[in-house]
């Protein structure tokens, strides 16, 4: 593999930062990861500043509705979770990561619980776990039947409050990260940000540090159906692509199998119904009622999401249509209400009842199994910066995520990361430097807002849940026209939000389709309709992605040990251990 024609710039075009700021620390975003890491490092670093987006609530996490997957059960083993990560993963999970993440997982929920987090529990007061696709034993906790990811936000949250009158520890809402800043020897010393606020701290200014962490989200709006909230624009991805890190597995794509189909046309943000509705009984079937997940799986419909999404697919293809349906009826109006009433009120609100009628559902982009390329430690390739949650590619996900291990993922490396940081700090290593100007030209490229759509589609169209050779020639040359266009337009009276979104939006569509069109197989949120089968003799390697010193893009690939597929059945996925038959929620002390 070598260097592209693509090019990419140093950074945006945007206005000089007109104010700045000091911290040993930015940690960027305020999701399960950001504050996590910012109330870990609150504990032992002088000066934090978390920067969000919007307010500190409106990130991926509070969206997660199924729940957080750990092994908290005497009848689970890490053994099992780590197969089952393995096995969703196909082959190309970093081991060492997994086990680090099934090992150190219990432990950081427990922290969670003990700042206040509120799971579910069954009538003697144990904690609830049920199941969702890929797992092969109950180990998933929810709150409020499906509004975890709100309730961990909550308590996160709180947490931060409790605290928001340490001198130590700054909170800037409403700020998009623009870019990175470096120092002569290429070390990430601060960000540039953009401020919709009130007072001194608002427009283009420039905040310094010792180290900076990405924990900004995915990319969902990339495409023009997600369930990723407005927000997920793959800011700190393409920030950190820009500044020469290294991103991996950007092919990897995962697309929910069970989102609500609205209709032709519509486009955005769309109504997820949680894995959870199935691992409590609830079955995929056709326009004939039939249950054709059925003979596809061992687990049917509690398959991995590629395979679910797969199968989806293929049933529309054969049937001419564009959804298939979620049945619910049978769990019951009082049962569906009480577990899932934020999906139960959603589906109502858009005229659709799950405990009287079929639900429509098709795929829909969901999240991103790659992104920044970090160690165990949330090291990237440059130093001083970090990044953890979806932003990162820390190798526990492979070529595909396993349910619920998002959420675990972001507070077990979250800590890593911060424990990291107050280590080397404490130790004199980062100390603070000064950022030089970019030494590249300026580059006009900069995407007009409104051009956000043609991105969206050539990437939903040519990049989606089914690839090919040719339709993703199609979306290189959409996405080069698009970039043209915009060197050739005078942006200087376009810079702001919108606009730099939709730039991030294009440097990582154009990296993700060069890296999917080197991938001449399907392996798990990958699908190559020229390449239906996975070719382990040729792909067993991640790919990985960054921007070169002329600033053209270059990928190179990092091949995975054989020992990978070592005790993994990936045509059937059987497992080590028998299957229960039903998908009972079990209780936790």
């Amino acid at each position: 593999m070598s260097a592209s024609g693509i090019r990419i710039p140093r950074r945006l075009r945007a206005p000089a930062p007109g104010w700045t700021a000091t911290a040993d620390v930015i940690v960027v975003g305020s999701g399960i990861a950001g504050l996590t890491t910012a109330l870990r490092l609150r504990r032992r670093v002088a000066r934090v500043l978390l920067v969000t987006k919007t307010v500190l609530d409106e990130g991926s996490t509070a969206w997660a509705q199924g729940g957080i997957a750990a092994v908290m059960s005497p009848d689970d083993s890490p053994e099992e979770h780590i197969h089952d990560t393995l096995v969703a993963g196909v082959g190309l999970c970093d081991v060492e990561a997994v086990h680090t993440l099934v090992n150190e997982g219990p432990d950081a929920v427990w922290d969670l619980i003990a700042i206040g987090a509120d799971f579910d529990r069954g009538e003697t007061g144990k904690i609830s776990l049920t199941r969702e696709g890929g797992h092969h034993r109950d180990r998933i906790l929810h709150a409020g039947g499906d509004a975890t990811g709100r309730e961990i936000s909550r308590a996160l949250i709180a947490a931060l409050n409790r605290v928001r009158d340490d001198p130590g520890i700054e909170v800037i809402e409403h700020a998009l990260v623009v870019d990175l800043l470096s120092d002569a020897d290429g070390r990430v010393c601060g960000v540039t940000l953009h401020v919709i606020g009130e007072g001194q701290v608002d427009g283009v200014g420039a905040a310094h540090a010792r180290a900076v962490v990405l924990a900004t989200g995915g990319l969902g709006q990339i495409y023009a159906s997600t369930t990723n909230p407005s927000v997920a624009t793959g800011d700190g991805m393409a920030a950190a692509l820009r500044a020469g890190a290294e991103l991996a597995d950007l092919e990897f794509v995962q697309f929910h199998p069970t989102v609500l189909y609205l209709g032709e046309g519509s486009t955005g943000q769309q109504p997820l119904i949680s894995e959870a509705v199935r691992g409590e009984g609830a079955f995929l079937v056709d326009g004939d009622g039939v249950r054709f997940m059925e003979g596809q799986h061992p687990l049917a419909d509690l398959a991995p999401r590629d395979v679910v999404s797969r199968a989806i697919i293929t049933r529309m293809r054969e049937t001419g249509t564009d959804h298939v349906y979620l049945d619910c009826r049978h769990l019951g109006a009082a049962f569906l209400e009480q577990r899932f009433p934020s999906i139960v009120d959603r589906c109502r609100e858009l005229g659709f009842d799950p405990a009287t009628e079929l639900l429509p559902v098709a795929p829909a982009q969901h999240y991103a199994s790659g992104g920044v390329r970090t160690d165990l430690r949330g090291r990237t390739s440059v130093e001083g910066l970090y990044a953890c949650g979806e932003t990162s590619c820390t190798g526990v996900h492979g070529a595909n995520r396993l349910a619920s291990n998002s959420l675990l993922e972001g507070l077990v490396f979250a800590r890593r990361t911060a424990d990291d940081l107050i280590a080397r700090l404490g130790a004199g290593e980062l100390p603070p430097t000064t950022p030089i100007p970019d030494p590249d030209p300026p580059v006009r490229e900069l995407v007009r807002g409104k051009r956000r759509l043609a991105v969206q589609r050539a990437m939903t169209a040519g990049a989606g849940s089914v690839r090919s050779a040719g339709s993703l020639a199609q979306t290189e040359a959409a996405l080069a026209a698009v970039a043209a266009r915009a060197a050739e337009k005078d942006t200087r009276r376009v810079c702001g939000p919108k606009s730099w979104e939709t730039t991030n939006l294009l440097h990582l569509g154009r990296a993700l389709t060069h890296a999917a069109l080197l991938r001449e197989e399907t392996r798990g949120g990958h699908v190559r309709e020229d390449f239906p089968e996975r070719d382990d003799a040729r792909f067993l390697h991640h790919i990985v992605v960054s921007r070169g010193p002329d600033g053209h893009l270059a990928a190179h690939r990092v091949d995975v040990p054989r020992s990978n597929l070592d005790g993994l059945d990936l045509d059937h996925a059987t497992p080590r251990h028998a299957v229960a038959q039903a998908h009972s929620t079990g209780d936790l002390e």
